[in-house]
């Protein structure tokens, strides 16, 4: 018998290609995902997977090297941001429609911040382009959107693991993918020469460089990023780990957050089996427990 599922994917970077993994693992286990909910990249395989558009996104990013990945990014000369974000949408919209969030075969719903009334905007309806753009918006790397009388940034600013936003039914097991698991060092990250010189360095590089510089701005202006200070790796961490502790998922799923770095993409392979081993580890665990 299927058991159902409310599936809540947290925001981490390309380390949410780990949630296809985990998704993977919970249809191999006979476990059927009644309703998603996400913030970030998690929003984005979430949404994927509700509109039943997972497969294709799967198959397509697993072609990516480094040089498709760096081809993707459209940078911007802006004080809003680095990249525009508009490249990778427009490429997948050639192989995935858009498709209004309403009519998806599921609930689904998305998880954005609105940096100037600083509150959680929390998407149900309309565009799944459109809301996952707000949603995936990294402050001062990707610029951030306009959206009615306010400005959208990073779901994962305010709520990095939107448990409170999955609809769940009476008997639906709560499953959390928590992409804030405590660090493990998965490989050996010295940096050769070679890669030093390479594009996707340079570009890590330049993010980091320019993140450090951008925290100030009129609050009423697409230039404010003063709450950017606030966003530190820490604090998300943090946030991550209250709502977990609050709402207690039967089955929580950690990756360790320095499994990869922000833009990755092109180890999706590594990436998705990560998500599965440690999917299958702690769902055998949930299943053994009810024996």
């Amino acid at each position: 018998m299927e058991k159902s599922v409310a599936l809540v994917l947290s925001s981490g970077g390309s380390t949410g290609l780990a949630h296809i993994g985990v998704i993977n693992e919970l249809k191999k286990h006979g476990f059927y995902i009644s309703s998603v909910s996400g913030s970030s990249i998690g929003s984005f395989i979430g949404g994927l997977y509700a509109m039943g558009k997972l497969p294709e996104y799967t198959d397509w990013v697993k072609t990516l090297n480094k040089r498709a990945v760096w081809g993707l990014m459209d940078l911007t000369v802006s004080s809003h941001g680095l990249l525009k974000g508009e490249k990778v949408f427009k490429k997948m919209k050639t192989f995935i429609p858009d498709m209004p969030i309403e009519k998806m075969n599921i609930p689904f719903a998305a998880v954005a911040t609105d940096i100037l009334n600083e509150k959680e905007v929390v998407f149900t309806s309309g565009s799944f382009y459109e809301a996952i753009r707000a949603s995936v918006a990294i402050p001062a790397i990707f610029t951030p959107v306009k959206y009615k009388n306010t400005i959208l940034v990073d779901g994962g600013v305010l709520n990095p693991v939107p448990v409170e936003h999955v609809k769940r039914n009476e008997n639906d097991i709560l499953v959390v993918v928590n992409l804030y698991g405590e660090k493990k060092k998965i490989e050996d990250k010295s940096i050769s020469t070679k890669e030093k010189n390479s594009n996707s360095y340079k570009l890590r590089s330049l993010i980091k460089s320019i993140s450090r510089v951008i925290s100030s701005g009129d609050k009423h202006s697409l230039g404010y990023f003063s709450l950017l200070t606030a966003t530190t790796s820490a604090m998300v961490h943090k946030l991550a780990k209250q709502n977990v502790e609050k709402f207690k998922p039967d089955i929580l799923i950690n990756i360790p957050h320095d499994t990869s770095n922000s833009f990755d993409f092109y180890k999706a392979d590594k990436l998705i089996k990560i998500g599965e081993d440690a999917g299958s580890k702690e769902i055998s665990k949930y299943i053994n427990s009810k024996k």
